[in-house]
């Protein structure tokens, strides 16, 4: 498809992105790294946080920022950030776990996971995976109910997050040609990402958890996607899957929306949609069932 025939699917609101693309070039990684730290930065300042304490700690040797707005013991939400496993820190998804600490009703534990290419798989893994191994062994001190713990995440941060919940279920943890050329996330970019991350290394389930093909047992999972995004197609595949297996399972596709459509326009009402649609899958599943 080509690049004008996506921007016509796009809603009104996101054409202006229609020529935006991320560079995952290592040659130039470190300024676009850099350059949006410095934007998230800027933007977190400005996040109404009303409601919402917050605090940076240590989690054994993984930096966290810990959001609390519910009363003690809270449930809690272990959340792995967007960014293609290359980009991003505890600024990136800062607007996005306040809404989830807010209208979820809990505790999110965001994770500044090392990034790639200089820590490559597994090595995110390998710290979401002590972080919450880390809140279910310190439920008391971190006043949270360790019984009630739930793993979310956005882009590359949502595979991580898949990738806690099938480790869980196993007892081991507590259509990208059609958008080749879709606006911000594009198929390049996911190439040169699986590039970075798995440096050399053959794909696995641990690093790309849609290869799972045992998937009984995963907890109750909400997906959402954007209909103009390279990875639609698999997000889509993967839900149907996990229905196959039993599991239940919630897919939302926003039409007229590209990847990170709630990052570039966190006001918008979509965006807005988007956060309600997952702080009530937070408080069903944290809340109404009691399940950890």
């Amino acid at each position: 498809m080509n690049t004008l025939g996506v921007v016509d699917r796009l809603d009104p609101a996101l054409r202006h992105l229609g020529d935006s693309r991320t560079n995952l070039s290592a040659d130039v990684l470190a300024g676009y790294r850099e350059s949006l730290n410095q934007r998230r930065r800027a933007e977190a300042q400005f996040v109404d946080t009303a409601g919402v304490s917050i605090e940076d700690i240590q989690a054994s040797a993984v930096p966290v920022r810990i959001y609390r707005c519910a009363p003690s013991p809270a449930p809690a939400v272990i959340y792995c950030h967007s960014g293609a496993f290359v980009l991003g820190n505890l600024d990136i998804d800062h607007r996005q776990c306040v809404e989830l600490a807010r209208r979820g009703q809990c505790t999110v534990i965001s994770v500044d996971y090392r990034l790639a290419p200089e820590n490559p798989f597994p090595a995110g893994l390998d710290d979401a995976t002590a972080v919450l191994e880390w809140a279910a062994a310190n439920g008391t001190a971190l006043q949270i109910d360790a019984e009630r713990i739930a793993v979310a995440g956005s882009s590359a941060g949502g595979a991580l997050a898949a990738r806690l919940a099938q480790l869980a279920a196993g007892g081991s943890a507590p259509s990208t040609l059609e958008f080749d050329s879709a606006p911000g996330f594009d198929a390049p970019a996911i190439a040169l990402m699986w590039q970075h991350y798995l440096a050399g290394r053959q794909p696995s389930a641990d690093a790309a958890p849609a290869r799972a093909t045992e998937l009984a047992g995963v907890p109750a999972t909400l997906i959402t996607c954007s209909d103009v995004d390279p990875l639609r197609d698999e997000a889509v595949d993967y839900a149907r899957r996990l229905m196959s297996a039993g599991v239940a399972t919630e897919l939302h596709v926003f039409p007229g929306t590209c990847h990170g459509f709630d990052a570039f326009l966190p006001d918008w009402e979509l965006s807005q949609q988007l956060f309600d649609l997952q702080g009530a899958s937070l408080r069903r599943a944290l809340h109404d069932r009691r399940c950890g």
